[in-house]
């Protein structure tokens, strides 16, 4: 629900009107705290969800503790990703990246300390991500809230809390979108494209240059696919040993050769709908865009079935 502030903050850096950019992060703050604690029962009671839902105790007892660790990941990503997306909009992914390799390795010895040296297992590992992601939201709130951002960030104010209900409506799209995006690790790069895309196009169509949020659009949506035909050609060239970098299990590698071609395809296809949805979201058509996405979707799922059964021959299914 973040990934709002893409189109938001990137039209109005576009624009010039910089001090919005610290208001509509704020907006988001007051969106997803207000959702994280809807969401927060959930978390509490996962255990007895689970056990209702007809899960093993056991389980559903180590799953419920397990969440009960996590939660403060709930609010800490509520802060942390409007501050990813303002510091974005202004180009300073930068901070980001420093940020990242700061805390990395000190996740690295945490995890180590609390897990292997002291023992303390799933709860240690817990505690290890929470405090490792808490030091990555304060050392970019300390850049964009400690002067880092003189134009974009004036102070808190009570115009954050002007709108709210058109920025949760667009919120609730971005959502939406980013989570038919998520596919898997070679979708990490065009994820990067569809938010790269998102905040150029804004950037431009904020500064009301068309021309130039259509030259971004073309150079990505071509990057992004050249990039997604490499990796698809290495795919089917590398058929039959893909899985050998998760098991050596025979049937799993022959399973994962079988559909290697449907793979390839896929990855193909994935090369170009981020971006465009990045395109959507900087100009502002996050609901358009899910909602011709899944209707189109349907449609086409509901076509091949309806052609594979008309063309089933139910004798030989027998």
């Amino acid at each position: 629900m973040a990934s709002a502030l893409e189109t938001l903050c990137g039209q109005a850096y576009g624009a010039k009107q910089y001090h919005m950019l610290g208001i509509y992060m704020q907006r988001s703050w007051i969106v997803l705290l207000a959702l994280a604690v809807l969401l927060a029962p959930i978390y509490v009671f996962s255990g007895q969800i689970m056990i209702a839902l007809g899960m093993p105790a056991q389980l559903s007892r180590e799953a419920g503790l397990i969440s009960l660790y996590m939660l403060p990941s709930l609010f800490l990503y509520a802060i942390l990703l409007p501050v990813n997306r303002f510091l974005q909009c202004q180009l300073k992914n930068w901070v980001t990246a420093v940020a990242t390799a700061v805390v990395f390795p000190v996740h690295i010895v945490v995890t180590w300390l609390l897990v292997q040296y002291f023992e303390l297992g799933v709860l240690g590992a817990a505690i290890a991500f929470n405090l490792s992601w808490t030091l990555f939201m304060v050392l970019q709130l300390a850049y964009a809230l400690g002067g880092g951002c003189p134009e974009t960030w004036t102070g808190f104010s009570a115009s954050a809390f002007v709108d709210l209900k058109e920025f949760v409506m667009l919120s609730t799209s971005s959502g939406v979108m980013v989570c038919m995006s998520l596919s898997g690790w070679e979708m990490m790069i065009h994820l990067g494209f569809l938010a790269g895309t998102g905040v150029r196009v804004a950037n431009e169509l904020g500064a009301a240059n068309g021309q130039g949020a259509r030259f971004a659009t073309f150079v990505s949506t071509t990057t992004s696919f050249l990039i997604s035909l490499f990796i698809s050609l290495l795919t089917l060239a590398l058929h039959d040993k893909l899985a050998l970098i998760f098991t050596s299990s025979e049937a799993v590698i022959n399973a994962v050769d079988d559909i290697s071609v449907l793979l390839a395809l896929t990855i193909l296809l994935n090369g170009v709908q981020p971006v465009l949805s990045g395109v959507a979201i900087g100009s502002g058509s996050q609901a358009l865009g899910v909602w011709v996405g899944m209707i189109g979707g349907t449609t086409v799922q509901t076509l091949i079935l309806a052609l594979i059964t008309l063309r089933c021959d139910w004798n030989e299914e027998v």
